[in-house]
């Protein structure tokens, strides 16, 4: 008796101690957790992207008006702009005004002579000089006040105003009332670029919670309505969705199972503990998890729920199978050693994917594998302590003939049993090419609406195609700016070809030491480049003697301290530099964003050939061109293939354990066909409803081949015995409802990881059941009631 308390006082030790770890985990919903953990330098860049890089930081704004009064529409845009500019929560808010902040514009004007790509020894020439002065002239009043009398005294090449427009996207979305407008829509458009990463969900809530407490306040009358989109709001919406679903879900099979379980065991005692595995496994896996990862993602919570269905069937083996005054301790009880083989066949069937290069598919491994062995042992060494030795189930005498009755007629039907699952085999091998979802979104949580309303707002502020990026990695920051100037270069001429549409490069706002120094060089000294001007401005309405402002600023700029990132701090241009050119460890990684010409696919792959020859032929610099597209879909097939190795691998160690166990080479064939018929069986039931297959519906199906050699297990021990216990069956009844009941509940959820879950699993342990029972037992086998004589 002590020693069975002894285990009671441990598992309530170890409880508390993962219910601490759950209370401090970190749970997750980015993609990138379903990325490589030793990815290649391309997959690398894209890991990157997803959880640090400029897209997984914007959110796109569109606001629209009752009326569409587009007046009302501006100035809601400027007041929402001006107030989010001000919150320390967010680099960059573009909405189509100007360059017209203070720090902005003292910095274009002061560092002109280092910024702008002009500056050579031939722009100070007197022939240059008089073009530009006489252009400069003729811009003023028509550079909506960039430009002014006194600004060109000090500038008459221009120079701040090129910037001004170099920095400005060539392809904009148009402009009413000084404001960014959709394209076709009346809707005003803005572009917020968050200072924290994607990855990091809680301050991407509060950056979205702050843009909707000042649209609040901006939309005074109500008329205006804002609609809100972005990498860090699909996260966001995604871990509320989940983390939502999840209790609900959970919440009402509770209620279904509890009520279910009252009505079996007659006593609410008896159902909370057989509740108890199941928290007790759920918390162990979730603190595996968060121990070994240092995060949980949530499909890896939403498959915690899977532990309803399997865990609960121990304690119910347990409690309808056992009889009254029996020491449920005793290693001589015949569910135990049933039991065990099942659990360890499912481990088997879970390790490998622990060796998974994917950290996504590893944690689903490890919560499995932690999860039941903690349930198993919860029902195997606490429950047994605090079941009362009077407990017995022995009202369903009737149910349990009913059953007998129907499994006879499965014996008898197992013919039509056999069609069926040849029939489903031949399906698959005509259709296996098209089984499988290839591509990336399959795992995606975001809603076709939210997608179609992110594909619409990046219509309307003329989002550049990210399909390709130009990547140039260096050990230090020079390095990398001179690679990307390089770079550059070669884009450059491929944009003059018609190639390219355009780019963006960090050199275009921060050029390299290099770069800068010979702007510098370049830079005439005072007495000739006075004599330039006084040839310059003849015949042109500009006196030489007002330009001596000019010549100052020229002579300062070539002494002037080098730029360099910290200087741009604060500015829009520093925003931009900071988003194109990251530091991650020892590594400088300059990103050049491509814009690809609208030709379809076809041109894409041809612009593909030639930017790569273009860029092989550099000799000094070694760029990488990614297609983020092609990654991530090679990403994803080469996941989707490791995963279908490692479960085959995990199906080939199950087999291998219930040989070795059973010792019998036809009876392991008796207990693994049933559960790999039902995967046949619910594979072609996929397809045939149009649904291709991911890695969800993946796992889905190695669960089902985990619960139903559960049910093989107890029908092959049942014949080895030739003697069918009624009260086997019903309890082999009770856990497949209380599997389809915490399986079929999922099928109404709006998150794809567990509505396959629901789809694959559901239909795939009830078929698992009756297989079973059609060809795992054998009809010599005799009936036995296994209730006592009188029914209580």
């Amino acid at each position: 008796m002590k020693f069975r308390w002894i285990g009671v006082i441990v598992w309530l030790v170890l409880s508390l101690g993962c219910a601490l770890i759950v209370l401090r985990t970190t749970f997750i919903a980015d993609m990138s957790a379903f990325l490589p953990r030793t990815p290649t330098a391309e997959q690398q860049v894209l890991v990157d992207q997803l959880r640090d890089g400029v897209a997984s930081r914007l959110l796109l704004i569109g606001l629209t008006h009752q009326a569409d009064d587009l007046m009302a529409l501006a100035t809601a845009s400027k007041k929402l702009a001006l107030h989010l500019r001000k919150d320390a929560a967010f680099l960059t808010v573009a909405n189509g005004e100007s360059i017209s902040t203070e720090r902005d514009q003292t910095l274009l004007f002061e560092n002109r002579y280092l910024l702008s790509s002009n500056i050579t020894t031939q722009r100070f020439t007197a022939e240059a000089l008089h073009l530009a002065f006489k252009e400069s002239i003729a811009a003023i009043g028509m550079s909506s006040g960039l430009l002014s009398k006194q600004l060109l005294l000090r500038d008459p090449t221009a120079e701040t105003l090129f910037l001004v427009e170099e920095m400005i996207p060539k392809n904009q979305p148009r402009i009413e009332h000084g404001v960014w407008f959709g394209k076709t829509a009346n809707r005003a458009v803005l572009v917020v670029q968050t200072r924290a990463a994607g990855s990091d969900l809680d301050s991407q809530q509060a950056a979205i919670e702050s843009i909707k407490a000042v649209f609040r306040q901006v939309n005074t009358d109500g008329k205006i309505s804002m609609q809100l989109s972005g990498p860090g709001l699909f996260a966001v919406n995604a871990r509320a969705n989940i983390q939502t679903e999840v209790t609900r879900l959970s919440s009402i099979a509770s209620v279904v199972l509890i009520s279910l379980l009252l009505l079996v065991y007659r006593s609410p005692r008896m159902v909370i503990l057989g509740l108890l595995p199941v928290i007790s496994g759920a918390l162990a896996g979730i603190a595996a998890v968060s121990l070994g990862f240092g995060s949980v993602h949530g499909m890896t919570l939403g498959f915690g729920i899977t532990l309803i269905g399997e865990a609960v069937d121990y304690t119910i083996y347990l409690f309808v199978q056992h009889k009254p005054g029996s020491d449920l301790t005793a290693p001589g009880q015949r569910f135990w050693p049933t039991i065990r083989l099942g659990v360890l066949t499912s481990i088997c069937g879970f390790a490998s994917l622990l060796f998974s290069g994917f950290s996504g598919l590893a944690q689903l491994g490890l919560f499995s594998i932690v999860g039941l062995i903690v349930a198993a042992s919860v029902a195997r060494w606490v429950l047994p302590a605090l079941i009362p030795h009077s407990f017995q189930v022995n009202h369903l005498q009737k149910t349990a003939q009913q059953i007998e009755k129907c499994l006879k007629g499965l014996y008898r039907g197992r013919g039509l049993s056999a069609v069926v699952i040849v029939s489903a085999m031949l399906y698959l091998s005509v259709h296996h090419e098209d089984l499988w979802h290839h591509e990336l979104k399959a795992l995606s949580p975001v809603p076709l609406s939210a997608q179609e309303l992110d594909t619409s707002l990046r219509a309307d502020v003329a989002a550049p195609d990210v399909r390709y990026l130009v990547v140039v990695r260096a050990s230090d920051q020079e390095a990398a700016l001179q690679g990307a100037e390089q770079v550059s270069a070669v884009l450059e001429s491929l944009v003059q070809q018609g190639t390219l549409a355009g780019f963006e490069s960090v050199s275009r706002y921060l050029p390299s030491q290099l770069t800068q120094r010979q702007r510098q060089l370049s830079l005439p000294e005072a007495d000739i480049l006075q004599e330039h001007i006084a040839q310059a401005t003849q015949g042109l309405p500009l006196q030489a003697e007002k330009l001596k402002g000019f010549v100052l600023d020229i002579q300062k700029a070539k002494t002037a301290p080098l730029i360099v990132p910290a200087d741009l701090e604060g500015s829009v241009i520093g925003a931009a530099v900071q988003s194109l050119l990251v530091k991650q460890q020892s590594v400088y990684t300059a990103l050049l964003p491509l814009r690809a010409t609208d030709q379809g696919n076809a041109a894409h792959i041809i612009q593909e050939q030639v930017i790569r020859q273009a860029l092989s032929r550099m000799q000094h610099v070694k760029p990488l061109l990614i297609d983020l597209k092609t990654q991530s879909d090679t990403l994803y097939r080469h996941y989707l293939q490791e995963a279908i190795v490692l479960s085959l691998i995990g199906v080939a160690a199950i087999v291998g354990l219930v040989w070795v166990v059973l010792k019998s080479f036809k009876r392991m064939v008796r207990v693994i066909a049933a559960p790999l018929a039902s995967v046949v069986i619910v594979a072609a039931g996929l397809h045939l409803l149009e649904i291709k297959m991911s890695l969800l519906h993946l796992i889905g199906l190695q669960l089902i081949v985990a619960i139903g050699s559960n049910y093989s297990l107890f029908f092959d021990q049942a014949s080895a015995e030739k003697t069918l216990d009624r009260q086997m069956l019903l309890s082999l009844l009770l856990a497949n409802i209380t599997t389809v009941i915490g399986f079929g509940l999922l099928a109404f959820s709006s998150v794809p990881v567990l509505n396959a879950f629901s789809i694959t699993v559901g239909p795939g342990a009830l078929l698992s059941l009756l297989l079973a029972a059609s060809f795992t037992w054998r009809a010599s086998s005799n009936f036995s009631s296994g209730f006592p004589e009188k029914a209580g």
